[in-house]
């Protein structure tokens, strides 16, 4: 489910954006059995389209007996919860598609630091929806004690954890600065492969290193980097390093959890822009 806005029509039209969530539900292991998109000034507050629209995807959802509706942007605490008693069935956006995704393919543990980083920043505004039983109790008795403290300590828990994968995290960027200075000694030049998902990276990886990175024709086959060394054709060597890919709409918080991740390219001599030619929107 998507909708058409004035802001993002001439950025990135809803049908490709339709698309492409179509590809990272497949890759998640979903199968996409209808799709629903809606022009709007802007998305709705409380249910993120329109209450007409909703009721249509609520027929889609019956007839197609589907269990989960993937939704195109990131969803308030709020427009979820609406969402899922609407529907009836589980809601989820585009960022929790993504973090799921890199949960499932994160191998090494910077990695794994990166998106535990990232899913408990996501989860910490939406604990309040799992305790959303105690709002239909109302004011009064029952509505005090450990439900609340519940909620309080399982927030308490997270923001403990998210210190802790930060200054994880950081050991983690100190090590990779280290060993970076120690790669500008020997002076191989850095060439860092770059460019949207699946567009083809790790397969000229393979082809100039004689890797055998995997490859899948599934958005974030990579997500952790792979560096090799080469020899141009001038007899010179490179290192050359395969990083995750970009995609439209990737969730800020994540952005920022891969920011080791990240620092590869700024340290980098050569950035080569990978580009599927096939694709519709390459040139």
């Amino acid at each position: 489910m998507g909708i058409d806005t004035p802001a993002t029509r001439n950025l990135f039209p809803v049908e490709d954006s339709i698309a492409e969530l179509g590809q990272l539900a497949t890759t998640a292991g979903a199968e996409i059995v209808g799709t629903v998109t809606q022009k709007l000034d802007s998305p709705s507050p409380s249910h993120y389209l329109g209450k007409g629209k909703l009721h249509e995807l609520g027929d889609l959802v019956l007839a197609e007996e589907a269990t989960v509706v993937f939704f195109d942007d990131e969803l308030s605490p709020t427009q979820q919860r609406n969402l899922e008693a609407a529907l009836k069935v589980k809601v989820l956006d585009r960022t929790a598609l993504i973090l799921d995704i890199f949960a499932r393919r994160a191998a090494t543990r910077e990695g794994q630091l990166q998106v535990e980083l990232a899913q408990h920043e996501y989860l910490l505004p939406r604990l309040a929806g799992q305790w959303s039983h105690l709002e239909r109790l109302g004011g009064g008795i029952g509505t005090r004690g450990p439900g609340e403290t519940q909620l309080e300590t399982d927030r308490r828990l997270i923001r403990t954890r998210i210190e802790r994968l930060k200054r994880d995290l950081e050991a983690v960027r100190r090590h990779r600065s280290l060993h970076r200075r120690r790669r500008a000694v020997r002076g191989v030049p850095v060439v860092a492969l770059v460019g949207y998902t699946n567009a083809g990276k790790s397969t000229l990886l393979n082809a100039m290193a004689k890797a055998t990175v995997l490859t899948e024709d599934k958005v974030f086959a990579t997500l952790d980097p792979t560096t090799r060394r080469i020899k141009l054709p001038s007899q010179r060597e490179v290192l050359l390093t395969d990083t995750v890919g970009f995609i439209q709409k990737l969730p800020t918080h994540l952005v920022a959890a891969f920011r080791a991740t990240l620092e590869e390219l700024a340290e980098a001599d050569l950035l080569l822009h990978v580009v599927d030619i096939s694709h519709a929107r390459a040139s």
